[in-house]
């Protein structure tokens, strides 16, 4: 993997978080906080699952194996999320700029917060992380879209030809 395709991801990632953060502006609490029928439950625990991931993998990148989950409970409200989400961002992206492409293709270590070791390449991982949000984001959208929000098409192409 090159540190320019790796970037790039990214760059659709933060874009695409973006759109997701500001359709979910628009939220009323109860529609932040309520339960829903997917995998992480509603829009609050679904994004404070996506947080989680980008959050843990960046400082597994980083050496550091953190032990404990975030909660949506840690967050109780939108802006609190939203506040944390940016801060993530800014230390996610720095770590994506300063990435070397002999880092992208090594084996990094890591231990799992149920105390499993592992090992995997770093550029292996990092693809994880924006395919995961892919995911998730998805399903935000789709809530987002029944409660009147939608947060438009994010789909990476989109993306792609803004930046043209």
């Amino acid at each position: 993997m090159n540190k320019q395709t790796i970037q790039t991801l990214f760059k659709y990632n933060q874009w695409a978080n973006h759109k997701i953060f500001s359709a979910a502006s628009n939220l009323t609490v109860e529609q932040f906080v309520a339960p829903a029928n997917f995998p992480h439950g509603g829009i609050r625990s679904t994004l404070t699952h996506a947080l989680f991931a980008e959050w843990i993998w960046r400082n597994r990148w980083e050496g550091v194996s953190p032990t404990h989950r975030f909660k949506p409970e840690d967050f109780p409200t939108f802006e609190s999320l939203h506040t944390r989400w940016a801060e993530e961002e800014k230390e996610l992206m720095k770590f994506v700029e300063s990435v070397s492409e002999e880092q992208l293709n090594s084996p990094f270590h890591y231990t799992s917060t149920e105390g499993v070791k592992y090992e995997n390449i770093l550029w292996e991982s990092m693809a994880h992380v924006v395919n995961h949000g892919t995911q998730h984001r998805a399903e935000v959208a789709a809530m987002l879209t029944d409660v009147g929000h939608s947060p438009g098409d994010i789909d990476m192409i989109l993306f792609l030809r803004k930046k043209i």
